[in-house]
């Protein structure tokens, strides 16, 4: 086996829960509490298809969760790249695999969120093409929404 993104499966969820309380533990002291991806119902996002992992011979090093809005663009509901894997530009790798999803289902954008108060992120979103189009105050977090165009294959 090697190295894929592949739809999450069932039997991942605990793994996946792991890897994104690694991925944003150290945000909880800059928000003063844990990050809304700590606290999203994995199973369920699962169980809809919207998970995908990268499993690297069945280690999970990252996930995305997907789903399309009504809005006319593929939602990137969460992104994460375990910290002891970051660096090996699987970022870019699972943003070119949500453009290619995109593309399929003809969307001609890809859209995100995050907290406010999460500025290393809004950079390395910054950086690869995201802008930011407005913000809003929910469940006490300050959220950046960002968008960029699907990029032609």
């Amino acid at each position: 086996m090697t190295a894929s993104i592949r739809l999450a499966l069932a039997q991942d969820v605990p793994a996946i829960a792991e890897l994104i309380d690694a991925a944003y533990q150290h945000y909880v002291p800059i928000l003063g509490r844990k990050p809304r991806p700590m606290l999203d119902d994995h199973a369920a996002r699962t169980a809809r298809g919207e998970n995908f992992v990268w499993d690297d011979d069945g280690a999970l090093l990252a996930v995305i969760a997907l789903a399309q809005e009504h809005r006319g663009a593929l939602h990137i509901f969460n992104i994460a790249v375990h910290p002891d894997a970051q660096g090996r530009g699987l970022l870019r790798q699972l943003l070119d695999f949500a453009e290619a999803k995109a593309r399929e289902s003809g969307l001609p954008l890809l859209t995100l969120y995050t907290n406010q108060l999460m500025t290393r992120n809004r950079a390395i979103y910054a950086r690869l093409g995201f802008v930011e189009v407005g913000t809003e105050e929910a469940n006490g977090y300050r959220i950046v929404f960002m968008q960029r165009p699907v990029l032609a294959a």
